[in-house]
């Protein structure tokens, strides 16, 4: 165990001499068994380590009895240890989660938070190779390419700004193998017994799916999945940045250029094409990128996406339109294209000058699902409701918010000094003054910076991961507001 972890973290660099790591320790196997492993190569690695433990306070004196456990562990071995503690059944209830998505979104943000208050470098948590396995089969099951058969990563940014990583060392070891190592240790550890509810779909893929599947066609099957992830992340990677070096070189504003189209491998053309409705926000099954494919190469003049959206070829070029504005709307439907230097701009129809941002202040209504024109920035905001089948699909869901959270109507309007907002993934509520200053965003542009606001909480900034509190469950339908980039 000790030996296989330490030549997995070396090669990928998970840790290095000098870094403070905090070990996620919820009481069970996996976790317990990151924390003795990472003991044991503390000395040959040169790290600093402490333990963290979120009471969920779902399972009553259990969780209480998990707690005392974990402080006690750490205690044992001279570790600083940190509790968090959080209302789950509320923030569910509140933000319309289930229960899992909601103690696993309180976790990391309070695992970020702390990290970041306490200067650690890295966030260690306990996932498996089972758990690898089992994410990549989910994956399959519900339809997925390259990009979800990468499963867990290794290694994922928490805090950009400050560097802060989640790592996941024991990604090559086995429950079987966590098991017999914490008992060559004489090492106890809690069990909950959710893990063993039939109701959660991961828990079914468990304890039923891959034993049958290991017991009637392939008893390494867990191994094999675990290799396709590896497999999978490293072409994943190769292929974005070939389909970014492509998309760049091939898009105007008239849209994507075809010259030579047919010429390249088939695979990058899908990628491609694919890329070119995720860059406004579709996401497309293969049938879906087939017939893009056939509009692009001539043989179809246009056809429908999802959601209303149509795609049509003119001339050298391939071009998406977005769902026509309703009858009563004045506004001619702009058509989108992509542009270099920037995700996507909107090309005017009509002949008149689009106006320039000014500085003066603006509020408007944007219907759910519907546009709204913003006269002060010259630029057209969209509310486009996404199923659940396709969002799901969409492996950047940062941008999408829970519709079913938000009433017929948002308020769109320019920031205002004191504004406050808590992005996805982000450890605390902070002033938007500061997200601003974070983001290099130049001064002059800040006050007529558009913001969403359902009643008087602000849900969606451009250019930012969406509020958190509002954030799309993975449940039901999704709203994504369309933004281009701003000019001037």
């Amino acid at each position: 165990m000790r030996s296989e972890v330490l030549h997995y973290i070396r090669p990928k660099s998970l840790l290095r001499a000098g870094d403070r790591v905090v070990v996620a320790v919820s009481g069970g196997a996996d976790s317990v068994a990151l924390l003795r492993v990472l003991l044991e190569l503390r000395a040959e690695l040169g790290i600093v380590l402490a333990v963290a433990h979120f009471n969920h306070g779902l399972r009553g004196a259990e969780s209480e009895a998990d707690e005392a456990f974990v402080a006690d562990l750490a205690r044992q071995h001279g570790l600083e240890c940190f509790v968090g503690r959080a209302n789950v059944r509320e923030h569910a209830r509140a933000g319309k989660l289930s229960i899992e998505a909601a103690g696993r979104e309180l976790r990391y943000a309070w695992l970020t938070q702390l990290a970041a208050e306490q200067r650690f470098d890295s966030i260690a948590t306990a996932h498996t190779l089972d758990d690898q396995a089992e994410t990549v089969l989910l994956k399959f099951l519900r339809g997925t390419g390259t990009r979800g058969l990468a499963g867990i990563y290794p290694e994922l940014l928490a805090d950009a700004q400050k560097k802060i990583c989640i790592i996941r060392p024991l990604l090559c070891v086995t429950r079987d193998e966590i098991a017999a190592y914490l008992s060559s240790l004489g090492q106890s550890w809690r069990e909950d017994e959710s893990n063993l509810d039939h109701r959660f779909v991961r828990n079914r893929v468990r304890h039923e799916l891959l034993p049958l599947l290991e017991r009637e066609y392939n008893p390494n099957l867990r191994r094999v999945l675990s290799d396709t992830a590896d497999v999978s992340r490293v072409e994943e990677q190769y292929w974005q940045t070939l389909v970014e070096r492509e998309l760049s070189a091939r898009t105007s504003e008239q849209g994507l250029t075809l010259a030579n189209f047919s010429a390249l491998p088939l695979a990058l053309q899908r990628r491609l094409l694919r890329g070119f409705a995720e860059s406004v926000g579709l996401a497309l099954d293969f049938e879906h990128v087939e017939q893009l494919l056939r509009c692009a190469r001539g043989d179809l003049p246009k056809t429908e996406l999802p959601d209303g959206w149509l795609a049509s070829r003119r001339g050298d070029c391939l071009e998406l339109r977005p769902p026509q504005p309703k009858p009563s709307s004045s506004a001619p439907g702009p058509a989108l294209s992509l542009s270099k230097g920037s995700p996507f701009v909107w090309a005017n129809q009509g002949s008149a000058p689009r106006p320039k941002p000014s500085q003066t202040g603006y509020a408007y209504v944007l219907p759910i699902p519907g546009e709204v024109h913003i006269l002060e920035l010259g630029l057209t905001l969209r509310a486009r409701v996404v199923g659940q089948k396709f969002a799901a699909a969409n492996d950047e869901t940062n941008n999408l918010l829970d519709a079913s959270r938000l009433g017929r109507e948002l308020t769109i309007r320019n920031w205002h000094p004191g504004d406050r907002f808590w992005p996805l993934h982000s450890g605390s509520e902070e002033k938007l003054k500061r997200l601003f200053a974070e983001k290099h965003i130049p001064a002059e542009q800040r006050a007529s910076w558009p913001v969403a606001l359902s009643g008087e909480q602000i849900i969606w900034v451009r250019g930012f991961p969406v509020a958190r509190n509002f954030a799309w469950s993975g449940q039901g339908d999704a709203l994504q507001i369309e933004c281009p980039a701003l000019e001037g």
